[in-house]
C-alpha cells in the first residue's frame, strides 16, 4: 500500500550523527553547569546531585526525558543567537517538500525533546522546515523501540498504522514500528555505517525511499 503519511527519525535519518555528538551533544554539556546553577523547574525530574545526573546520563547516551528536555532548552539559546545552526542530509529538504506538496502528512518522532525538533529543523541552512511537518513525537509517547509508542502516535496523527511509513536507521525502533503494523524503511546512510538488515527495506536516502514507495519525486 502507497502510505499516506511519513513518521521520521531524525539521528541518522534527516541528521547526521555526528552534528548531534560533534555540535549539539558539546554545546550542551559545557553549558549544563550554568543551567544548573539557575535552578530551572526542568530539573525538578533530576535526582540529586543534578549536574552528575545529568553528566552522567550524557555520557551514557541515556534517552530519558527530563535530559532531553533541558538540553533542548539550551539548544534553544544557541539557535536563536546564531551559535547553532542544524545540518541535514541535502537529499532530505527538498524530499520533505515534495511530499508535503503532494498531501502526504509529515510527522517527527524523536528521543530528542518536541521543542529541540521544532529547534532543528527551524534552523537549517534550508530555511524553515517546521511548517512541513503535521505533528511531533517524543518519548512522551513512550519508547522507540516498542510497539505501543508507534500505536500511540498512529492514533494522535489519527493515520492508520499501515498507511504510515516509518523511517529510521535504527533496526530495532523499525522492528516496534512493523509490530506496531507500521510499513517501515531503514535509511542506510554510508557514512553513518549502519549495518543494512534484510528484516526492512533499506534506502541510503530520501530519494530511494521515493522510489521504493512510489512518492513523488520531481
Amino acid at each position: 500500500m502507497k502510505p499516506a503519511a511519513i513518521l521520521t527519525d531524525i539521528e541518522g535519518t534527516t541528521t547526521p550523527i555526528s552534528f548531534v555528538h560533534r555540535v549539539l551533544f558539546p554545546y550542551a554539556r559545557e553549558r549544563m553547569a550554568a543551567f544548573v546553577a539557575t535552578g530551572h523547574p526542568a530539573l525538578a525530574e533530576v535526582p540529586a546531585p543534578k549536574l552528575d545526573t545529568l553528566l552522567g546520563w550524557m555520557d551514557r547516551d541515556e534517552k530519558i526525558t527530563a535530559l532531553k528536555t533541558i538540553q533542548g532548552i539550551i539548544w534553544e539559546e544557541g539557535y536563536r543567537n546564531g551559535t547553532l545552526r542544524a545540518e541535514l542530509y541535502p537529499d532530505v529538504p527538498p524530499a520533505l517538500r515534495r511530499w508535503a506538496r503532494a498531501g502526504l502528512r509529515l510527522f517527527v518522532y524523536s528521543s530528542g525533546a518536541v521543542a529541540a525538533q521544532k529547534l532543528l529543523f527551524g534552523h537549517t541552512p534550508e530555511g524553515d522546515l517546521t511548517a512541513l511537518f503535521q505533528g511531533y513525537f517524543d518519548t512522551k509517547v513512550g519508547p522507540k523501540r516498542e510497539a505501543a509508542s508507534y500505536v500511540t502516535i498512529c492514533r494522535g496523527a489519527n493515520v492508520p498504522p499501515g498507511e504510515m511509513l516509518f523511517l529510521s536507521d535504527v533496526e530495532a525502533e523499525l522492528d516496534a514500528a512493523h509490530e506496531a503494523g507500521l510499513q517501515t524503511c531503514q535509511l542506510v546512510r554510508a557514512q553513518d555505517g549502519t549495518a543494512p538488515t534484510l528484516q526492512h527495506e533499506t534506502a541510503p536516502d530520501f530519494a530511494a525511499v521515493a522510489q521504493i514507495f512510489g512518492l513523488p519525486r520531481g
